[in-house]
């Protein structure tokens, strides 16, 4: 029996945030069940109107693994009691208030009503590499600091709207890309790996460490994982930088600011 079962509704950000979950958990002596329904870009207009025709559009992710297995949010819902159910603003919109409304309101209604056990939360989520090449960085003028500030006041205006709690983790993003080793603008490391998702090492790890931080309470100070994967198989993650994600996690997660 798990101890606890998340379920993502998201889409390649969702992706990125769960892929490390099941694994850091596991090392905290925490046994956890993670589920990701996938659709790439997937905006929450979508997710509602999926929910409307009931159709069986995700890919379904266990535990950071793809499957071939295809599902709706109503199956999906109904699998397991679950304790945590997430959900985001596909990235390309998550600054622009109204793209959120009134969906964010109708997915979540939807999901309350099925599961009135579960946790919901909002995952805030990050602004783009200061020099990605995603065709809709141009709604922001191609500027990270601006996309932080506007997706900021978005997920803050609709999670209070809501009353949701936010896992912080474009807060995160944001505050590790000012320390070394990942100042990116000075020549250092940059936490994504195109320009918007996450590096397969550190960034997705530091999105696992979130999550665990934020859902199941853990201090992941005191998780000592080292993220693996066979994607970048010759590169080791270097401790001293997976400190740096570690302590800025915690800080946020508790309130610090970003």
């Amino acid at each position: 029996m798990n101890d606890f079962n998340i379920l993502a509704i998201g889409n390649s950000f969702s992706t990125d945030s769960t892929h490390y979950i099941h694994q850091i958990a596991e090392a905290g002596g925490v046994e956890v069940k993670v589920v990701n329904l996938y659709i790439g870009g997937c905006p929450l207009e979508r997710h509602w109107q999926n929910i409307q025709a009931d159709a069986a559009a995700y890919r379904y992710e266990l535990n950071g693994i793809p499957t071939e297995r295809m599902i709706s949010i109503r199956e999906a819902l109904e699998e397991e009691n679950w304790d945590f159910i997430v959900t985001h603003q596909a990235s390309h919109d998550s600054g622009l208030p109204e793209t959120y409304r009134p969906y964010a309101r109708l997915v979540t209604d939807y999901v309350r009503n099925h599961c009135p056990k579960a946790r919901l939360y909002l995952q805030k989520t990050w602004a783009y590499e200061i020099d990605s090449n995603h065709p809709e960085f141009s709604r922001y003028h191609k500027d990270q600091a601006e996309m932080y500030r506007r997706l900021s006041e978005a997920y803050e205006g609709i999670a209070r709207e809501l009353e949701l709690p936010l896992i912080p983790s474009g807060d995160i993003i944001q505050e590790v890309r000012g320390l070394p080793p990942f100042r990116y603008q000075e020549g250092g490391r940059s936490l994504c790996r195109d320009g918007y998702h996450m590096d397969y090492l550190y960034g997705r790890y530091l999105l696992g460490a979130a999550w665990v931080e934020a859902l199941l309470q853990k201090d992941i100070r005191s998780i000592d994982y080292l993220p693996q994967t066979p994607l970048v198989p010759v590169e080791a993650p270097d401790p001293a930088a997976l400190q740096v994600i570690r302590e800025t996690v915690h800080k946020i997660c508790h309130g610090g600011d970003a």
